[in-house]
């Protein structure tokens, strides 16, 4: 696994999130269309309209079975770098990176459409774009988690957990 190197920075609200999503949407949807169960979708903060966050654009997409072959190369083919994380073989989950995983500008995950978790995802995407109140709540714990440790991703991630939990 590829270490991080970019810090943890919780940037303004960039109104080009959306654009450099559909960016690489309109690269991997098609490419993926074999396996793919839906559409890829624009998750996490950057596809909430005014909320702060890391300034890399999350990803989600779907397929019938995390044993499906030929995923990874295909998305090597389109210059993403597969990047697991820890946890991602127990979840049928696959993690890619784009341009590459220690600076990454895009983030797919791929789940298998029986899992639990990104129903959740969407869920709480959706609950932050029509709560400002949540939304501003969930920038400031942000804020403060990347404040403490910039380059601590277990703990930011730990930390921001029970919000996430609380609300999907």
């Amino acid at each position: 696994m590829t270490e991080r190197q970019d810090p943890i920075h919780i940037s303004p609200y960039d109104v080009s999130w959306p654009e450099a999503f559909e960016e690489q949407r309109v690269r991997i949807e098609p490419a993926l269309l074999p396996w793919l169960t839906g559409p890829v979708e624009h998750i996490g903060s950057t596809a909430v309209p005014g909320l702060a966050a890391k300034p890399i654009i999350d990803m989600l997409a779907r397929i019938d079975s995390y044993d499906a072959a030929g995923i990874e190369q295909t998305m090597v083919a389109l210059g993403w770098v597969h990047a697991p994380e820890p946890g991602d073989a127990e979840a049928r989950k696959w993690s890619f990176c784009y341009p590459d995983a220690a600076w990454r500008t895009h983030h797919l995950h791929i789940f298998e459409n029986a899992s639990d978790r990104w129903p959740r995802l969407l869920a709480f995407r959706d609950h932050l774009r029509t709560h400002p109140a949540d939304a501003a709540e969930y920038a400031e714990l942000k804020r403060s988690l990347a404040a403490a440790d910039a380059h601590d991703r277990p703990r930011y991630r730990s930390g921001k957990a029970p919000f996430i939990e609380r609300l999907s």
